[in-house]
């Protein structure tokens, strides 16, 4: 380039026409590709920065879609585990009944109490390996969201509110409630007798007696 600049100098100088529209022909030929390779630079510097944002998108789309897929691979699983769970409780159910009304009294019974407790004892085991809990209940606060009360009974050992008795266990699988525990609440201790209300109970069968005396 500096070559043609140089003989475009000399050319003008010289008064050579031909020489000098040839070069500035040449020049402009050359600031003509200059634009276009500016341009088709420019263009794919435009593509490349959509590529990367097309490829940081569809990257962000299949972390989304993968994590959704585990999601729902967990759910299904625990839903899984969850029926599966639910329909095995009734056997708890049973063996608690047959453990409270079975009678120690003979050694076949103790034999048949301890052949049930070992069976319960795995079942149990295998239940807790599966993150199954028992719903936590007499002494606790009663929560309509892990227990289902079928009775109020006033107390005089618990407050108003607080779960009594406990009729059937509830269980929760992690934090999913499989089944509500059945329980009985305190009311409370209940309005006492005034003394003035309890004299008068007690004079009532007197002065009914003198009545009938007469």
């Amino acid at each position: 380039m500096k070559s043609v600049l140089r003989v475009y100098e000399e050319a003008i100088l010289d008064g050579d026409e031909k020489t000098t529209s040839d070069i500035e022909a040449m020049l402009c030929l050359i600031e003509n590709e200059k634009n276009e390779l500016v341009e088709k630079v420019s263009a794919i510097s435009v593509e490349i920065s959509s590529g990367k944002e097309k490829y940081i998108r569809l990257q962000a789309d299949f972390d989304n879609f993968r994590k959704r897929s585990e999601k729902k691979r967990l759910t299904v699983r625990s839903d899984a585990q969850g029926e599966v769970l639910e329909s095995l409780l009734p056997m708890v159910d049973n063996f608690e009944r047959a453990k409270q009304q079975l009678k120690l009294e003979t050694e076949l019974e103790k034999k048949i109490d301890a052949s049930y407790q070992g069976i319960y004892k795995q079942f149990v085991e295998i239940m807790r390996s599966l993150n199954v809990a028992v719903v936590a209940t007499i002494g606790k606060p009663f929560d309509p969201s892990l227990h289902e009360a079928i009775a109020r009974e006033e107390s005089q050992e618990f407050k108003e509110g607080i779960i009594t008795k406990e009729l059937r266990r509830g269980f929760l699988l992690g934090t999913r409630l499989l089944r509500p525990a059945m329980v009985k609440v305190s009311a409370g201790p209940g309005k006492k007798k005034s003394s003035k209300a309890t004299q008068e109970s007690n004079e009532q069968p007197a002065t009914v007696a003198r009545g009938d005396e007469r």
